[in-house]
C-alpha cells in the first residue's frame, strides 16, 4: 500500500516529467481545482531547497499571449484576443 499523499504523488511525478492539471488530476483522479491547489502549496514547500517549480505559462493558440496574471490556473479564454482556445500550463520541478 502508498502511503504517500496525492500531494506527494504530484511532487514525484513533476520530479520525473512536466505535466499540465488535466494530465495530473486524470492521472490521480482529483479535480483541476484540487491539482492547482496542491501545485500552489508544492510551489511553497520548495522554496529554500535545492528544488524549484518551473511553469511553462498558459499560452493562447489563436494570438500566442502567454502573460497571464496567474501562471498557475487554467484561463478559460485569452485576455487579449478573447478566443477560448488556452493551452494548460506545465509543471515540472527541477534542481536548482
Amino acid at each position: 500500500m502508498d502511503d504517500q499523499t496525492t500531494r506527494e504523488r504530484i511532487l514525484d511525478t513533476l520530479r520525473e516529467r512536466p505535466d499540465t492539471p488535466s494530465g495530473l488530476a486524470e492521472e490521480f483522479g482529483v479535480s483541476r481545482g484540487t491539482v492547482l491547489t496542491h501545485v500552489r502549496h508544492l510551489s511553497k514547500t520548495l522554496e529554500g531547497t535545492d528544488e524549484e517549480l518551473l511553469v511553462k505559462p498558459p499560452e493562447c493558440r489563436e494570438c500566442g499571449f502567454d502573460d497571464f496574471d496567474d501562471p498557475v490556473n487554467v484561463p478559460s479564454r485569452c485576455p487579449e484576443c478573447k478566443h477560448e482556445g488556452v493551452e494548460e500550463p506545465a509543471f515540472v520541478v527541477e534542481a536548482v
